[in-house]
């Protein structure tokens, strides 16, 4: 079963009764932390259950330290989704308003932890669920206690130190997802210190998605990211943002596209500025 999976909201209507499915609404705004939750209130997909990017999807920041949102525990993440009723064999489908980069932040945090069957992003977001005339509720979600067994896969992870050591590296990929001023720095409208990590590629993830905001076929996704590679192996790719959420997007895009699931530097350009001794680069 491939790792990176979609579901159309038409699709999602047809099995929205099935037993043993795990719904998770990942809306959220970087400038209003409370939108999220406060939209869930308001109405969601029925059945589904909040995940806050901050308080679930996330840890708690170090000051100085790490990155605005470091990688959460993974026991204390293990346990909240048992307590959402995720199970070994469930099937989960993820989504957010649309770009689809917080449910990307989910998907990745269920590989790192071992579930990887069954698990889809709504193409297209609650615009495409809306779109198809689906139902809102505003009722809370009810859900047994799961029995998921997952471990974090260091292997899906590089930390700051190791990344500046294979900077230099000639079949190093090193994408960020951030759009193309912030890459430059020619504007942060978020952390203290514009520009980019030496040797990266801009490689915007809003450029995953079509007009109507739901993915890019294969192919094309393959087009998109063999240009980047170039002749350099796909093995050789890590990917980063600002604080490691929109660079998921890039990895489940990767993998629709057929390549393997590429590790994340999840503290991303919020981290790596945290200290002065590492090397900045601007323009392209």
């Amino acid at each position: 079963m491939p790792l990176a999976q979609l579901i159309s909201a038409t699709q999602l209507q047809q099995r929205l009764h099935q037993p043993d499915l795990l719904i998770l609404d990942c809306r959220f705004a970087l400038d209003d932390p409370a939108y999220g939750q406060r939209s869930f209130v308001q109405g969601h997909i029925p059945g589904a259950q909040y995940a806050d990017l901050e308080r679930d999807l996330s840890g708690p920041i170090h000051k100085g330290v790490t990155g605005r949102h470091p990688l959460p525990d993974a026991t204390q993440l293990l346990q909240r989704l048992r307590e959402w009723g995720l199970n070994d064999d469930s099937e989960v489908v993820l989504y957010d308003d649309g770009p689809g980069a917080f449910a990307a932040r989910a998907w990745w945090l269920l590989a790192w932890l071992g579930k990887r069957d069954g698990v889809y992003l709504l193409d297209g977001g609650l615009k495409a669920w809306r779109e198809a005339a689906g139902e809102l509720s505003q009722d809370p979600a009810t859900s047994g206690a799961g029995d998921f067994t997952g471990s974090p896969d260091a292997t899906l992870l590089v930390d700051a130190e190791q990344l500046q050591q294979r900077l230099h590296d000639p079949q190093l990929t090193l994408l960020d997802a951030r759009a193309l001023p912030r890459f430059r720095g020619e504007v942060e409208p978020l952390d203290p210190v514009a520009g980019h990590i030496p040797g990266a590629r801009c490689a915007v993830f809003t450029d995953n998605l079509n007009g109507d905001g739901c993915f890019l076929p294969a192919e094309q996704l393959r087009q998109r990211f063999a240009a980047q590679l170039e002749q350099r192996p796909a093995s050789d790719l890590v990917a980063y943002c600002g604080s490691g959420v929109t660079a998921c997007h890039n990895l489940f895009a990767l993998c629709l596209a057929g390549y393997p699931l590429a590790p994340l530097y999840a503290g991303s350009w919020s981290e790596w500025i945290t200290d002065p001794a590492r090397p900045v680069a601007s323009g392209d």
